[in-house]
């Protein structure tokens, strides 16, 4: 039996392919066909299987990580992988079972493939008669689908050979069929309405309809009109070169190239890498074997094995290049099998604090306060994705076109940022601000100039107090660091509970709790917010609460604990100053839901508040505490406050570095009293041993 194949694509995430791919695959079966629906989508999202309800029969199925079938409504589901890792898994054995045992007993195919580029799907890629590309009616539908247009013709498949379906699941596109069609110079098979419009079953039937005459007539081409994947050329054309136009269309506009040698450099490089990638699979299963390792002996006996796999696979290539250059593409391999691919040397890189990928091929790198662009790349935007799954995935978190944007956190407590498509309009994009490997002191923000001995005494003081101190600074600002340093001041017999949407705090006291809050499922259920782990904490019998970030409603929470017994409590918030961090607490307080007075709102911020440390990000990229406040009371209307100390900036100098001092205002902090009562020592002439406004 001579399988009819179509692999069935997404100009962009989101548009839909999935469902059009499972709506074309049951539609044969009512035609009596004997059919086959292949789950390709190898970051393991398991739509298929959600969308047919079928999860538990293929995870009964499934003897390894990888290939899993099952029979279910009339045909045979064939999963690839149902895990993050499974583009490195799946060696070329689970890609002959598919393509022998599936395919060839089959008459019709389809494949769920966004991404059809992966070396584990080349014989499925290899195999195909159509690629049926899913074009979302909208600008940026388009834009996605004329890049997926170019990358289909850069390996190799012939314009002839793509089917293009718009999925208007709007009742109004934003773009027209005519639109979509001069833009990509095509012809567009089938306009597919929304699930809810009376003519949706007619349009599938129809598509389904062309797509099979277009796979009967690209069967019947002699084998020389089919080209592999890989080839450099498809009919005439070189790889790099977009569809050709028909009869009378425009020719189609060139993308930019500024160097079109080491692109083509670059894409062998990673060609070459995917398949030693398939071999090492082969032999190693590196996924499988590293999870479950804790220890760092055993860790770096895994890399020396996965070396020695790589460097006989490298040396049997004719012209490896040189030693330099095998070098390196030996230590990009091990990172991409065992850990965050190009991202890895930048992990390791201590003076680096922050990484920033805004594409495949632009890494950015936060380095002494400064941004630069470095050399690194990703060989794809799925890549990039690959990576941010790898992420997210151990954290029981999850991200796809339903949920796109992620918080998280790697093994060492870095935190970590990731958007995807749609709304990463350039593809995925992560950020991941780097833990450092030791754990900041006072004594090293001391040394930095980001504070001097006397304020870092002051503040001691007041953690042992047990004020409630609040510290606001702006994004990137170095609140989470300061909040680490203050949290060193606690005493070890507190039993402190730390509660974070993505866990980086590092407090070296025995008795602490740690929470961290949780994501929606697929579902939609089982979110549990900070808010909710503030409440859970009050049960918990805490002597300290520290929030790592108030950003909404739990801020009413926040201040009820403060306000209740709870004292010596600490979070942050994003705020530019000491009073638009009180403005900012108060609409916070409003985001939980309750109809509050605004006096009343005030009131509990006053009672509730005993100190502000603001810090901020200067403009040569160092960080300082730039004011400390008392919160004093209310009057009338007004939390009143008085500033205790500021750092004066009084310009730049040659190397353009803030120039400045800090400064002792010559107030009387109220404080002092409560250090009395509890015997905490402080010396307020530490204080004026400070320059003052009045003599400086």
């Amino acid at each position: 039996m001579s399988a009819r194949i179509a692999i069935v694509v997404g100009g962009k995430g989101g548009v839909g392919s999935t469902t059009l791919c499972v709506e074309f695959a049951l539609a044969s079966v009512k035609r009596k066909q004997t059919v086959a629906l292949i789950d390709a989508d190898l970051a393991a999202r398991r739509s298929i299987a959600v969308l047919l309800d079928e999860v538990r029969t293929l995870d009964a199925a499934r003897s390894s990580a990888n290939i899993a079938t099952a029979t279910a409504q009339g045909m045979t589901l064939v999963e690839m992988t149902s895990t993050i890792d499974g583009a490195f898994t799946i060696t070329p054995q689970d890609a002959d079972f598919v393509a022998t045992s599936v395919i060839e007993l089959h008459e019709v195919v389809f494949v769920d493939a966004p991404q059809p580029y992966a070396a584990a799907l080349r014989q499925l890629v290899t195999r195909a008669q159509l690629f049926v590309l899913v074009v979302e009616p909208s600008i940026l539908g388009v834009t996605g689908a004329r890049a997926a247009q170019l990358e289909l013709a850069k390996f190799g498949i012939p314009a002839s050979h793509i089917a293009y379906v718009i999925n208007a699941r709007d009742a109004r596109p934003a773009v027209s069929r005519r639109d979509v069609e001069q833009a990509l110079h095509c012809e567009v098979i089938a306009e597919i309405p929304p699930v809810s419009d009376r003519r949706y079953g007619k349009a599938i039937e129809t598509a389904l309809d062309v797509i099979n005459r277009m796979e009967a007539g690209i069967a019947s081409l002699s084998p020389s009109m089919t080209v592999p994947i890989g080839d450099r050329r498809s009919r005439g054309a070189r790889r790099d070169e977009p569809p050709k136009p028909g009869p009378g269309e425009s020719p189609a506009p060139s993308p930019l190239r500024p160097n079109l040698t080491q692109r083509k450099e670059l894409e062998e490089r990673d060609r070459f890498k995917a398949e030693i990638h398939t071999a090492l699979a082969d032999r190693i299963d590196t996924v499988t074997v590293s999870r479950g390792v804790d220890d760092a002996a055993r860790l770096a006996e895994l890399r020396g094995e996965v070396a020695d796999v790589v460097n006989e696979l490298i040396a049997e290539r004719p012209n490896p290049g040189s030693a330099e250059d095998v070098a390196h593409l030996r230590q990009e391999i091990i990172d991409e099998a065992l850990g965050l691919g190009p991202l890895e040397e930048l992990l390791r890189d201590e003076s680096i604090t922050e990484i920033m990928v805004n594409g495949r091929d632009k890494i950015f790198i936060e380095r002494a306060g400064k941004i630069e662009l470095t050399a690194k790349r990703f060989s794809s935007d799925r890549h990039v994705r690959l990576i941010i799954e790898r992420i997210v995935a151990p954290l029981g978190r999850r991200i796809d076109e339903a949920q796109p944007m992620v918080d998280a956190r790697l093994p060492d407590g870095s935190r970590v940022n990731a958007i995807i498509e749609p709304l990463a309009i350039d593809g995925p994009s992560l950020t991941i601000r780097k833990f450092p490997s030791r754990r900041m002191q006072a004594s090293d923000l001391v040394r930095m100039g980001s504070i001097t001995d006397p304020l870092v005494d002051f503040m001691r003081a007041g953690v042992e107090a047990r004020l409630n101190i609040l510290v606001s600074g702006g994004t990137g600002s170095g609140k989470t660091t300061l909040l680490n340093v203050l949290s060193s001041f606690i005493p070890e017999s507190d039993r402190i509970v730390t509660i974070e949407d993505a866990a980086e705090l590092s407090l070296a006291q025995e008795h602490v709790v740690r929470l961290e809050s949780r994501a929606a499922n697929v579902q939609g259920a089982g979110e549990i917010r900070i808010r909710d782990l503030v409440k859970n904490a009050l049960r918990m019998r805490p002597d300290r609460i520290i929030v790592g970030e108030c950003r909404g409603g739990e801020a009413l929470d926040m201040l009820q604990a403060m306000n209740t017994g709870h004292d010596g409590s600490l979070t942050t918030v994003h705020a530019n100053s000491p009073r638009d961090a009180l403005s900012r607490v108060e609409t916070l307080v409003l985001m939980a839901g309750f109809d509050l007075p605004v006096r009343a709102i005030r009131e509990q911020v006053a009672g509730a508040l005993d100190m502000i440390v603001q810090i901020g990000r200067l403009r040569d990229g160092t960080r300082k505490v730039i004011s400390i406040s008392e919160v004093v009371g209310l009057e009338g209307e007004v939390v009143t406050m008085q500033e205790i100390a500021y750092f004066d900036q009084r310009g730049l100098d040659k190397d353009s570095r803030v120039i400045g001092e800090f400064h002792f205002t010559g107030v009387q902090p109220m404080c002092l009293k409560r250090f009395e009562e509890l015997g905490i020592t402080f010396d307020i002439q530490q204080l004026a041993s400070l320059p003052t406004a009045a003599n400086w």
